[in-house]
This record gives C-alpha cells, sequence and structure tokens, in this order.
C-alpha cells in the first residue's frame, strides 16, 4: 500500500470562511475528511498536514523522506513564494503534485508563478476538492 504525505499550506485551514465565492463554503474538517475517505477508496495509506509556517511546510518535506511514497502540496500563497519549499522538495526527491483548489492561473498575475511546480511532476488545480483525490490516484498508479 503507497504511503502518501498531503500537505496543506497557508490559510487552508480557513476554507468556509475564507472568500467563499472563490473557495466554497465547506470547512478545512470537510476536505480532510473527503481526502482520508478517497485515499481510502483508492487502497493508498495518507497523512494529512497543515500549518501557517512555511517552516513547519519544509519540516513536513523533510520528516517525508524516507517515509512516504508521493506528496500532494496545496502550499496555499507559499506556492508563488516560496524558494525554501522548492529546495526541500527538491532534497527529499519525493514524487509530488501540486494542487490548488481555485484556477490559480485565472486569478491574479502573481498566482502564475509557481516555485512547488519547479518540482512537482503534475499540478492540478481548479479542481477543488476533487483536485485531491486526482493527486492521489496518480500517486497510486504511478510507477515506484
Amino acid at each position: 500500500m503507497k504511503k502518501v504525505l498531503v500537505i496543506n499550506g497557508v490559510n487552508l485551514n480557513m476554507l468556509g470562511t475564507r472568500e467563499p465565492e472563490l473557495y466554497g463554503e465547506l470547512s478545512y474538517a470537510a476536505l480532510k475528511k473527503f481526502i482520508k475517505r478517497s485515499a481510502a477508496e483508492l487502497g493508498v495509506k495518507v497523512c494529512v498536514k497543515q500549518s501557517n509556517c512555511e517552516g513547519r511546510l519544509v519540516d513536513f518535506i523533510q520528516k517525508a523522506y524516507g517515509r512516504y511514497d508521493g506528496v500532494v502540496i496545496n502550499a496555499g500563497a507559499y506556492t508563488h513564494t516560496s524558494i525554501a519549499i522548492l529546495d526541500a522538495l527538491k532534497a527529499v526527491n519525493i514524487p509530488t503534485v501540486e494542487v490548488h483548489l481555485t484556477d490559480v492561473d485565472a486569478r491574479e498575475e502573481f498566482r502564475r508563478t509557481s516555485y512547488v511546480g519547479l518540482f512537482a511532476q503534475k499540478r492540478i488545480a481548479g479542481r477543488g476538492f476533487e483536485g485531491y483525490k486526482e493527486a492521489l490516484a496518480y500517486l497510486a498508479h504511478r510507477e515506484s
């Protein structure tokens, strides 16, 4: 059974409250439940983490080394600013899928830059919660 670490970054804990016209009205707890249910359906063991602190996200990535077969990451705004997260992903060299709830390419210009995307093997954006299931499925069926 493949093991996947799902990392959610800055402000994802505010789902349901934060800009519901963009992110919907479902909470972060609902997202975690969806991810765990999706992983079970796909036969994937999953661990879900969230932090608003860039350094903690880097710590999650580093601790994944040798423990996980894949990483799904929605770094939030750090996607567009964090070379540290990019460097951590490169250091552990674990297959990674970048996920965004919204279509970041259709939003502000600065959101079109993705440091995470310089390493991630796949990017899924604008699919809401379903994007996480697609990411898990990609990693579940990927050859090791």
